[in-house]
């Protein structure tokens, strides 16, 4: 099929690959005539057109191989001229002018063939084809499908052009084939498969077999490769040296102390980073890495604990994970991101994939988690499980002003004068509306920031470095979660502290530095990545006022692990035998106790019973601690009693369980199955309920609702069904006759639950179960008040207040979308904005390709996830919760590299100036504006789409202002964040409107 251009090809092949002769061997290193390109420009001499037609009937060619083809051949081409000017050079010691005279070229031609960039440009794709076949060759089938050059960071044209050159020179298939979606019957998934001579087009439907290239990546366009996330390099222990709590390692639990200047230990431009380290390749360090002047000799790492020195080396770390893919049991970054480096080990310095001079580079051994400037992403509203500790009068000031600033935002939204868009923006705020209800979030204080803490120890109690905020202004630290106000300390800022300076640096925007004193009264912090959030309590009328008290007398000296060590038949919270961790479970328990305590004003000594039982708990699973014991002397079971008395669904007295409206709210729920999309309820719809208000979402409930409670057996291929009367029907799943009188007949009624499952003749009816999903309780009541304890405490109703508000606000939200018309489509305005028109339509098709792959990368990750679990319980334990998670997080990062599926953040359509004019005047229809709105970021088109603030403003963010200012925001603060001048804000402050 490709016999024009075989002679060339095997005469000479690819570089480094088979072939008799290297490139630009020989005199005249391509001959005219056997050259593709050469036929084609003797063709075209004779008028041939290179038309589809031409091309087939000519080569026998698609017109995209023809263009492979082409490109092959210039690349070879471009390859033999170099090797020729090179060797004319360095052999013949011709000048430029005398070797373009001798290949007949002008010398400007010769310069750029002799320039280093023009060979480097024709290495891409041999380096694709090179390291393509490499993989092939070890693994047999890899995936190529779409996204795998997004993958690689190589172009889509690259990838193609070495599939076809593995393909049609080397011999190396690539099939197509289809995945079924398991969650879509009928439709299915895309594939396209690089194979091993030899592969039969059946064996890519062996999904397991098939090879992701999840872990590779070019960073110079194709060249070369390297893995995204290598195993780990691993620490000599013999370099490293564990500070014990004898030796004070105690003041600085969890900080990784390293040698400046070693070049497998830096943390690149980084003053610090949350950090793991594989040593001796068994255990791993787990902490916060500094740099350290004041190091043992010898010794390149410190690690500092607070583990006596009676505890083996092994029992100071951490025993790595039997996960090839994640041995630290936790998320590193990827390599572009600096979570591994690779370096030079003759110069020390960091190298990158496509430095081609450093042939024996080595992988670091730092891996990071976090790094320096990560932790000031983080959201600061105010959680309820600290506001609602605070006094009522910050929680009513916090959570008036959460609200000002949601009516304000409506009206903005209202205000937009594309129907189209409106909607778009009054549905997205309508959902946070409802978010915001469950979540209890108040609106931050004035300068409010999480930060990372890293030990100071020559801090006095009092003092806290922190660079961003003023010198001598006070700072209240809040770590989550904390059991009350007994935990927060409000210390000085003091930033002339030479020793933090030099640790942390002058202008670090996410860290701050305290003394070990004050770690343990923020609810026992360590330094391994701990954070707190900062909060200033200066303000113009002296300050922000945030309680806090003394440490309870009743903790003072208590260790969980002294005074309920293992003993003989006690209950275990982490089974030994078979791995189940009820840590989370009981936490939530003890933490529900504690945040209701507190709301009802508990004494000291009943608090301090409750957060030494929540010190146990947490403790218990990894030290193996007696915390059924402990349960018992804190009289747990009387403070549930009498701080969570409640009476449940049947009208029984119970207690225990959260029982404040602050604990309760994101409690789950479970609900019917629903389905499809909710409907809004509104007056004069067919659909409308008169029990709730305008504005609800009705749900509808799923027509499979009911099924028959039934098992099956693979093994034995049998099938298990349960009659309404308990007894048990079992019968093989090949047998006609049985499946005849036994199966479950699903009519409609039955799978609604309106009338019973039974067989085929009615003579047997069956067990039903009902399919539920989970909801949580603040979602699932119209009046928050349902959720508050009996005693209807001050900060429930508060919070009700607050809740009943956002819940309000979202239908009102609701009701305006559905009574909002839509644009106009002007067909003259389409003409006008031709090419924007067509250039938001293909940034659509760009961003809704992305769908297919998403659920592809889902569907890959719970195959892992559950494949995990499933080795877990065959080997006799369980997965945790929090276990689960992390592999979840790590396995769709990981598929949606391997499809192609890209972030939200990344999709997004960004909207030109000439396209919003275009979408203004009705150039793109209803529909297909739909579909672009919501492939963009909400943030930024509610920014385009409400109007600029002027100096006249409406009542809503009039009260925004007031609302801000009573919370402490300065006058510049405020007119800031509303866009107007300090002027404007005065002048509604004073009244003057």
């Amino acid at each position: 099929m490709n016999h024009v251009a075989e002679d060339i090809l095997m005469h000479y092949g690819m570089p480094r690959r088979s072939g008799r002769y290297p490139w630009g061997s020989g005199d005249d290193p391509y001959q005219r005539t056997n050259d593709f390109l050469s036929r084609v420009e003797e063709l075209k001499k004779t008028g041939w057109k290179e038309t589809p037609e031409n091309i087939k009937e000519t080569f026998g060619l698609s017109t995209r191989e023809y263009r492979h083809e082409k490109t092959i051949a210039k690349d070879q081409r471009r390859m033999l001229d170099v090797a020729t000017a090179k060797r004319l050079r360095d052999k013949e010691g011709l000048t430029p002018t005398q070797i373009g005279k001798k290949m007949g070229k002008n010398e400007s031609s010769i310069r750029s063939l002799l320039n280093e960039d023009s060979e480097a440009r024709t290495e891409l794709t041999r380096g694709t084809i090179d390291f393509l076949r490499e993989r092939v060759d070890k693994d047999k089938m890899i995936d190529v499908g779409t996204g795998a050059d997004l993958e690689l960071n190589i172009s889509k044209e690259r990838l193609d052009l070495a599939l076809y050159y593995l393909e049609k020179k080397e011999g190396y298939p690539v099939y197509k084939g289809g995945i079924p979606q398991p969650t879509n019957p009928g439709q299915q998934t895309n594939q396209r498969v690089l194979c091993a001579p030899g592969t039969k087009h059946a064996e890519i439907y062996n999904y397991d077999q098939v090879k992701p290239l999840k872990e590779y990546i070019s960073r110079d366009g194709g060249e070369t490769f390297e893995k995204k996330f290598n195993y780990p390099e691993s620490l000599d222990s013999k370099r490293m040296q564990v500070r014990y709590k004898e030796d004070g390692g105690e003041l600085k639990d969890g900080i990784v102390e390293l040698r400046r200047g070693v070049p497998d230990l830096s943390l690149g431009e980084s003053r610090y980073a949350q950090v793991r380290i594989l040593v001796d390749g068994t255990h791993y360090i787990k902490g916060m890495a500094v740099y350290s002047d004041d190091m043992p000799d010898g010794v390149d790492v410190v690690f500092n604990t607070n583990k006596t020195k009676d505890v083996p080396l092994k029992k100071v770390l951490k025993e790595v994970k039997p996960d090839p893919d994640n041995p630290f049991g936790s998320l590193i970054k990827d390599a572009d991101q600096g979570g591994q480096y690779w370096y030079d080990p003759e110069t020390g310095k960091r190298v990158t994939g496509g430095d081609t001079n450093v042939k024996n580079k080595k992988l670091g051994l730092i891996n990071k988690r976090a790094d320096e400037g990560d932790w000031d992403d983080w959201s600061d509203a105010l959680p309820s499980q600290f506001l609602g500790k605070q006094s009522l009068q910050l929680a009513t000031k916090q959570l008036n002003l959460a609200k000002a600033d949601k009516l304000a935002e409506y009206e903005d939204i209202c205000s937009v004068t594309n129907p189209t868009i409106k909607k778009h923006l009054l549905a997205k705020f309508a959902d946070e509306c409802d978010a915001a209800a469950v979540h209890l979030k108040a609106a931050a204080l004035p300068r409010q920031k999480y930060h990372v803490i890293i030990p100071v120890n020559t801090l006095k109690d009092n003092e806290v470095y922190a660079p961003g905020y003023k010198d001598g202004e006070q700072l209240a630290l809040i770590r989550y979660p904390h059991g009350g106000t007994f935990e927060i300390p409000i210390l000085t800022v003091n930033n002339k502290h030479a020793a933090a300076k030099k640790l942390i640096g002058t202008d670090t925007i996410d860290a701050v530095g305290i003394n070990k004193n004050i770690a343990d009264r923020l609810s026992g912090a360590d330094f391994d990545g701990d954070t707190v959030m900062a909060i200033p309590t200066n303000d113009r009328a002296g300050k922000v006022r945030i309680k806090n008290r003394p440490p309870l007398e009743g903790l003072e000296g208590f260790d969980p692990k002294l005074a309920y060590p293992e003993r003989s038949g006690m209950k275990y919270m982490k089974d030994p035998v078979t791995g189940k961790d009820n840590t989370q479970n009981e936490m939530g328990r003890i933490s529900n106790l504690i945040t209701d305590m507190t709301i009802a004003d508990a004494k000291d000594y009943e608090l301090a019973a409750a957060v030494r039982h929540s010190m146990v708990v947490i403790d218990a699973g990894k030290h193996k601690l007696d915390y059924k014991q402990s349960e018992i002397d804190n009289n747990i079971k009387a403070l549930k009693q009498k701080y969570q008395p409640h009476v449940d669904e049947d009208g029984n007295f119970r207690y225990g369980g959260a029982s404040t409206l602050l604990s309760r709210a994101k409690g789950q729920q479970t609900v019917d199955k629903r389905q499809g999309s909710p409907k809004v309820n509104m007056k004069g719809s067919k659909d409308y309920d008169p029990t709730k208000p305008e504005g609800a979402l009705l749900y509808k409930t799923a027509d499979d609702l009911y099924y028959p409670d039934q098992k099956y057996d693979k093994a034995t291929g049998t099938r298990t069904l349960r009659t309404a009367d308990g007894k048990k029907i079992t019968y093989n799943m090949s047998d006609k006759e049985a499946h005849a009188k036994y199966d479950p007949v699903m009519t409609k009624e039955a799978k609604a639950g309106l009338a019973p499952i039974t067989n085929k003749d009615g003579d047997i009816v069956y067990k039903g179960l009902k399919r539920t999903q989970k909801s949580t309780k603040m979602a699932e009541v119209e009046d928050a008040t349902e959720l508050m304890s009996e005693f209807k405490h001050p900060m429930e109703k508060k919070y009700a207040e607050y809740a009943n508000s956002m819940k309000s606000l979202a239908n009102k939200a609701r009701k305006e979308m559905m009574t909002t018309g839509k644009i106009e489509y002007s067909k003259t305005a389409k003409a006008t904005y031709g090419k924007e028109v067509k250039d938001l339509e293909e940034k659509l098709k760009t961003a809704e390709l992305n769908k297919t792959r998403e659920r592809a990368a889902l569907r890959l990750t719970n195959a892992e996830v559950n494949a995990k679990q499933k080795a877990a319980e065959a080997a006799g334990s369980k997965m945790k919760s929090a276990d689960i998670k992390k592999a979840s997080q790590q396995a769709l990062t990981k598929y949606r590299q391997e499809v192609g599926s890209i972030t939200r953040k990344k999709r997004n359509i960004e909207i030109t100036d000439r396209e919003w004019e275009a979408i203004q005047a009705g150039a793109i229809s209803e529909n297909t504006l739909k579909r672009i709105l919501n492939n963009t970021d909400v943030a930024k088109l509610r920014e385009r789409a409400t109007p600029r603030t002027g100096n006249t403003l409406n009542t809503a963010k009039i009260n925004r202002i007031k609302r801000m200012r009573d919370s402490n925001y300065s006058i510049e603060q405020i007119a800031d964040m509303l866009n107007v001048s300090t002027s404007t804000v005065n002048k509604y402050l004073k009244g003057k409107e």
